[in-house]
């Protein structure tokens, strides 16, 4: 009888190996884990001061097109805050524009505090603008014409009008009286200067009553209103021009549109305070873009120099 064999299987454990060090369960046990994997975005990196986005059309135009239009966007033609010295470039011919009174300055004669102080307010927006104040003035030529341009930038603590402004406005007014030449003020402003009081409320009159003297001698005065005219600004010199110009889009007003509306409590018309719903209702005479405001500026001097008005 044939015995059949039965072999036991074996298991056989591997031996654990000592550890060498005894682990220490008062710590917690840290655990390797794989690094997180992040998504690399797909936009590429534009750097800073290559590209503008128009706020109109929502177009990426390139600084260098930018510029050599005159900071006008090219789809749409919206008009870019741009600097006084580089308007008074756009307008007048090459190195004929002389600058009176570069060198006056704003004083704290009120010694005004606040949140900072008016002596600080003035350091900063010297610094950050590279302007003395809110407004260059000076004798220049645009074409044939001679003129007493002034220029104001908003850069400047929101291009108020102070008594420097106020001065400096004045005195060029004055000068384009002796000289016997026109006067032109490009104006952008959010009113009178708040830190110096009443002194910068009788700048209204004093510019006023230089211009009054200007207009007796039958010499024009072109106001121009750039984006932003306000308060004081324009209910002075701003808005008694022979003719009174605007760029496009500029809002311009005595108080801001919610102020008007929280006071009547009547809703305000569409386009309320624009360049073109001024000259529709008669405080404008000429929208004229960036671009063709040096050509139409001739063309008016010319015309006005044959009626009589201006003299040499």
């Amino acid at each position: 009888m044939a015995t059949t064999l039965l072999k036991k299987k074996t298991v056989v454990n591997d031996p654990v190996e000592p550890a060498v060090t005894p682990p220490d369960l008062t710590t917690e046990t840290t655990f390797l884990t794989k690094p997180k994997l992040v998504a690399k975005s797909k936009k590429r990196d534009i750097p800073e001061g290559l590209w503008d986005k128009c706020p109109k059309c929502k177009s990426l135009i390139y600084d260098k097109e930018l510029d050599a239009n005159l900071k006008v966007c090219i789809k749409c033609n919206h008009h870019f805050p741009i600097g006084a010295r580089e308007r008074i470039h756009s307008l007048v011919e090459t190195c004929s524009f002389e600058e009176m009174d570069a060198q006056m300055e704003s004083i704290d004669i009120l010694k005004f505090t606040g949140v900072a102080s008016y002596e600080a307010k003035l350091a900063a927006n010297k610094k950050t603008s590279l302007l003395k104040d809110a407004v260059i003035t000076g004798i220049g030529r645009i074409g044939h014409h001679r003129v007493a341009l002034g220029v104001m930038d908003f850069s400047f603590l929101g291009g108020s009008m102070g008594s420097v402004v106020g001065e400096k406005l004045t005195r060029l007014i004055e000068a384009g009286t002796d000289r016997g030449i026109p006067v032109l003020i490009i104006s952008t402003s959010g009113g009178a200067r708040m830190y110096e009081g009443m002194f910068s409320l009788m700048q209204m009159a004093k510019t006023c009553g230089a211009l009054a003297y200007h207009s007796r001698r039958r010499l024009p005065y072109i106001s121009i209103l750039t984006h932003p005219t306000y308060a004081g600004v324009i209910a002075s010199f701003a808005t008694v021009g022979d003719l009174i110009l605007a760029e496009p889009g500029a809002m311009i007003g005595f108080a801001g549109p919610r102020v008007i509306k929280d006071t009547t409590q009547a809703e305000l018309p569409p386009g309320f305070q624009t360049a073109e719903f001024l000259q529709e209702h008669g405080l404008i005479d000429a929208i004229v873009s960036r671009n063709e405001m040096k050509d139409r500026l001739m063309y008016y001097l010319d015309f006005m120099k044959v009626g009589g008005l201006a003299t040499e």
